[in-house]
């Protein structure tokens, strides 16, 4: 294949993955409210202003974002944190939902 061609199908490949990264974002967005995580948590001023999410993404990983959803008494112990009460694991979130949350989360960005 030549640099051109392959330059060109890189580029095609591009708005495919732009398209799948919106869609799993959308679909955290929902895992997010079916969960009811407003209750303790914030996003853009709606939901507990205590544990405001705004920009989670810029200041966790992907994998610590997933610790914090999975295990999050580990986490907190972890980074000592002190914020009570103490986030419960979410052990029912798995698999594509749990993608899907990390991602939404991850777009969290200033």
């Amino acid at each position: 294949m030549t640099r051109l061609a392959l330059v060109t199908f890189l580029f095609a490949l591009v708005p495919s993955a732009f398209a799948q990264s919106a869609d799993l974002v959308e679909r955290g967005k929902q895992v997010y409210a079916d969960q009811k995580c407003r209750t303790c948590h914030a996003i853009a001023g709606e939901g507990n202003a205590r544990g405001a999410l705004d920009e989670v993404g810029a200041k966790l990983s992907a994998e610590e974002i997933r610790q914090w959803i999975v295990d999050a008494p580990m986490m907190a112990e972890k980074t000592k944190s002190t914020r009570k009460p103490l986030m419960r694991a979410y052990t029912n979130i798995q698999g594509d939902d749990l993608d899907a949350l990390v991602a939404y989360m991850q777009s969290l960005k200033p």
